[in-house]
């Protein structure tokens, strides 16, 4: 227990040093700057302003397209030259296992939420984040086709915009708000709203008090959450796996099984409704 503790303080302590050093190290202006024009790239592809994109199944049932490619290597090109120290996670880039050494990473999904891309639908964005020993630095959210740009950095709260934004304070778990298709019987106490297939614009719908919960129970990969995670959270939203767990990132499998993302006040109840299921299902 106590070997426990002071590995944890070890990782608190590097965690607060490295957020100290960003604010020296990073041009946060012109880290928006990049992720801003990642989105353009992807909004000049985007079906939905009329443009035709090619597009193919890379397995699993899993949409990619050129537009997917381009804005990755743009990102890695960019904020490789911002910041040459850190390491590289993303969802269209082999993955090296150099990064697992690296005190800082970029996390990255060039474009989360394909489906609704190739759809001509606006529920999709560029997700960046920032990692330093497990947790989120910075992130960030471009949404071009919703003229949205989603920013936190850790302890320095969210915003919208450039707009202070407060999480959902919900505390009656029946009749919170989900994005989601459909609700199965356990939940018809719930409420359905509007559902982006971006995960990471789902989980900002919390953050911007326009949902109340947000639960997977699949395996699901870091770079879908890592910036919105860090979005919700300094919004004030409770942020975990499905069982309740803190997450963590940069780890050698880039996945974890479940995330809920809820007001405060209601996620207890969300973990005691999804427990069973969590359980079957992982």
């Amino acid at each position: 227990m106590l070997k426990h503790h002071r590995a944890t303080h070890a990782m608190l302590v590097l965690h607060l040093r490295s957020r100290h050093l960003l604010h020296r190290m990073i041009d946060r202006f012109k880290l928006r700057d990049i992720c801003v024009e990642a989105g353009q790239i992807a909004l000049g592809q985007w079906p939905g302003a009329g443009h035709q994109v090619e597009s193919w199944d890379k397995g699993g049932n899993s949409p990619v397209c050129a537009a997917d490619i381009e804005v990755d290597g743009f990102l890695k090109k960019e904020l490789g030259r911002l910041l040459p120290a850190a390491g590289w996670l993303s969802e269209e880039t082999a993955d090296d296992p150099v990064r697992l050494g690296r005190d800082l990473i970029w996390v990255v999904d060039p474009i989360d939420g394909t489906r609704d891309f190739l759809g001509g639908r606006d529920g999709w964005a560029v997700s960046v984040a920032l990692v330093s020993c497990g947790r989120p630095l910075l992130g960030l959210l471009v949404a071009p086709a919703r003229d949205e740009v989603w920013a936190a950095t850790a302890g320095t709260g969210a915003r919208l915009n450039g707009v202070d934004i407060s999480a959902s304070k919900r505390r009656d778990f029946p009749g919170s708000r989900v994005p989601a298709d459909v609700l199965v019987q356990e939940d018809e106490d719930l409420v359905l709203v509007d559902k982006p297939n971006s995960i990471a614009l789902r989980v900002a719908m919390v953050a911007d008090d326009r949902a109340d919960l947000v639960a997977t129970l699949r395996w699901g990969f870091e770079w879908d959450i890592a910036a919105a995670t860090l979005i919700a959270r300094e919004a004030g939203a409770r942020v975990t796996d499905a069982f309740g767990a803190p997450l963590n990132y940069n780890k050698s499998d880039p996945r974890a099984f479940g995330l809920l993302v809820s007001a405060p006040a209601i996620h207890g109840h969300a973990v005691e409704r999804l427990a069973g299921r969590a359980s079957s299902s992982i």
